[in-house]
């Protein structure tokens, strides 16, 4: 069995409880996600899926994508490439006066989330790596990537509901698997975020043990592969008002 990396993220001690209590005016965090998929061959695509360790206080156990939120050296890691026009559009409705790079600054915080819970490092080697990197983009320095923001769709939003122990505004971003640039083993083990890594079809990844937002974004996600992930396809909105879910169009 091979022994996990010593840089892999293990749970901090906050992070563990046992009976998590729920804020009911809780803020959500600004968070990203990102959905990696495999799609070679002929048969239907793949999607990369980690189970989160047991003892997290947050959808402890759940099958998810790998993602988490905003830190501050996502706002000045240098990338290639940038996102398209019409995701830096929707990421901005909805949000009063957005903050400026806030789509580059969600993309590059799915990127390094990625890389810190499964060793996937998405980018580009051609250019090297920058000089100097912010704090929690050295491994990227090190492999000598860049991250690519062009590769890169944003497919969803979605806020968790109120009453929940943690509380996230989140963006879901997908990739193709080709875009690794580098890989580091030994992220996934008993005392890290992630306990399990599954490539998964679509329809066996419904039948694993997800949060329902994630089996809502898989269904987003299916429409949007369809159509080979259009500019001009609708970017769904998914939020709790009055007790009720909805769905809007961004």
């Amino acid at each position: 069995m091979p022994q996990p990396d010593p840089a892999a993220r293990t749970l901090a001690p906050e992070t563990v409880s046992a009976a998590p209590r729920p804020a009911a005016n809780l803020r959500p965090r600004d968070a990203a996600t990102l959905i990696v998929l495999d799609r070679r061959g002929r048969g239907a695509p793949k999607v990369l899926m980690g189970r989160r360790n047991a003892r997290l206080a947050f959808m402890p156990g759940k099958f998810v994508f790998p993602g988490g939120r905003i830190e501050l050296g996502d706002r000045a890691m240098p990338v290639v490439g940038a996102l398209p026009d019409y995701a830096e559009g929707a990421l901005a409705r909805r949000i009063t006066r957005p903050p400026h790079h806030l789509g580059r600054t969600l993309a590059l915080a799915a990127i390094r989330e990625t890389y810190e819970e499964t060793g996937l490092l998405f980018g580009t080697t051609e250019y090297g790596a920058p000089e100097t990197v912010p704090t929690g983009w050295e491994a990227f320095h090190g492999h000598g990537v860049l991250p690519d923001l062009e590769a890169l769709h944003f497919v969803a939003r979605a806020i968790t509901p109120p009453k929940r122990v943690r509380r996230f505004d989140t963006r879901f971003f997908a990739v193709d698997r080709s875009a690794v640039a580098a890989e580091e083993p030994g992220r996934v083990a008993e005392d890290t975020e992630f306990t399990e890594l599954a490539w998964v079809r679509l329809d066996a990844a419904r039948k694993l043990d997800l949060p329902t937002i994630t089996r809502i974004v898989l269904d987003e996600l299916e429409a949007q592969i369809a159509v080979d992930f259009a500019p001009h396809r609708p970017i769904p909105f998914h939020f709790e008002r009055y007790g009720r879910r909805e769905r809007e169009i961004l």
